[in-house]
């Protein structure tokens, strides 16, 4: 398509809001801004145009200007009657042409400075060019205002450290580019965006939902917002907020329904996880010093367990590390003395396990030495010893309790 021709034809770009929904109240709480523009049978995404660094900046500027003027315009009525979010491109390289006056201008001009607080800037902080620490300091003044920050397309590309200085409010993440059958524990980077948005208290979007699979584990692994075909799709018309309130709150129905019940088996199966390992240790009466009393142990174990060891209250090895390798159980002594109250939480379980709780089955986790996902059961052997028991993957996984 020719450049000037698509500019002579601004006016044809025809503006879509994409609903955004909430997983609390099950009504459209925002409209994602998205601009189309039709040149025969060619369909031309407006805002991969501001995108593509072949065209000059000055009219990608432009362009982006004029989408988001006109969607504003549009919206306005929207926004101030039914007080929902508008979600606006910003290309954050065009944006810093001048320091960002350009486009905070545009956003005082169409609305009052009572629906500021209601505009997003959708930025793709992976696909900015500049020094970041510069970007900052003009979003930040924005922000002032009571404009938000959602940062767009959050994966394994995002810089966790240009996340933390801009401050988003929402974190959108795209299903699509997700292995969605690993999400939870075996993603790392899901469960350190998910980890970091709950530190920030920043709200998750899962973007580009298209089954409801997808829905079903965007609100298992605590998305606030939805958007995608499979719940709307983008159009130039403006839905009621309750447009999908029954059928939202019946498939939520039917995922606690089902989350339930995995839970419940989850629960009994760590309840009798619990049961057979202290049984086992009040039959064999393990001893840190005493290593045949270790192995009786470890072969009582050996469906369970793929290592062991005994701390005492502070921490300090007072066992060798009993580990199963290869069929066999090893004793590793050079373990003897080493101190884990370095690990998170590992001091407060201890107190936990001494006073109210019985045992502790751990999050899921990498193990250090073997890489392989485990967790790990503790439980008290008297008031100075206690028990930790790094349980294999495949127990894990055959049992319903990965995640």
């Amino acid at each position: 398509m020719d450049v000037l021709d698509f500019l002579e034809r601004l006016d044809e770009i025809n503006v879509l809001f994409e609903p955004i929904y909430s997983a609390d109240e099950h009504v459209i709480v925002a409209y994602e801004v998205i601009g189309q523009f039709t040149d025969g049978e060619e369909m031309l995404n407006v805002v991969d145009f501001t995108y593509d660094e072949s065209i000059p900046i000055d009219i990608r500027n432009e362009v982006e200007h004029f989408l988001i003027k006109k969607a504003m315009v549009l919206a306005k009525e929207e926004v101030t009657t039914k007080q929902v979010g508008l979600y606006l491109p910003c290309n954050p390289n065009l944006f810093m042409e001048d320091f960002g006056e350009g486009y905070f201008q545009l956003l005082k001009d169409q609305m009052e400075e009572s629906l500021l607080p209601y505009i997003y800037l959708v930025i793709p902080e992976h696909k900015f060019n500049g020094e970041f620490e510069q970007l900052q300091h003009p979003i930040r003044y924005i922000k002032t205002y009571g404009v938000k920050v959602a940062l767009d397309s959050i994966g394994s590309d995002s810089n966790l450290d240009q996340i933390l200085m801009l401050e988003p409010a929402v974190l959108k993440i795209n299903v699509s580019q997700l292995n969605y059958n690993a999400w939870g524990a075996q993603n790392h980077v899901f469960t350190t965006i998910q980890s970091l948005a709950v530190k920030i208290g920043a709200t998750l979007m899962f973007d580009n939902i298209q089954t409801d699979y997808q829905l079903h584990h965007a609100w298992k692994n605590g998305a606030r917002y939805f958007k995608g075909v499979y719940l709307q799709q983008p159009s130039n018309q403006f839905l009621p907020k309750d447009t999908l309130k029954e059928r939202f709150r019946n498939e939520c129905k039917q995922f606690i329904s089902t989350e339930k019940r995995l839970l419940e088996v989850k629960y009994e199966e760590m309840k009798k996880l619990q049961k057979t390992i202290a049984n086992i240790v009040e039959y064999t009466k393990p001893d840190g010093k005493d290593v045949d009393k270790l192995l009786q142990l470890a072969k009582q174990l050996e469906n369970y367990a793929f290592r062991f060891y005994i701390c005492n209250e502070e921490g300090f090895q007072i066992s060798p590390n009993i580990v199963r390798k290869n069929g066999n159980w090893n004793v590793e002594e050079q373990a003897i003395g080493k101190n884990w109250s370095w690990r998170p939480y590992f001091l407060f379980n201890i107190i936990k396990l001494r006073n109210d709780v019985k045992g502790e089955l751990s999050d899921i986790y990498s193990d250090i030495a073997t890489g392989e996902l485990t967790r790990t059961y503790s439980m008290a052997l008297n008031e100075h010893e206690y028990l930790f028991v790094d349980l294999t993957y495949d127990y894990l996984y055959e049992h319903n309790i990965v995640n």
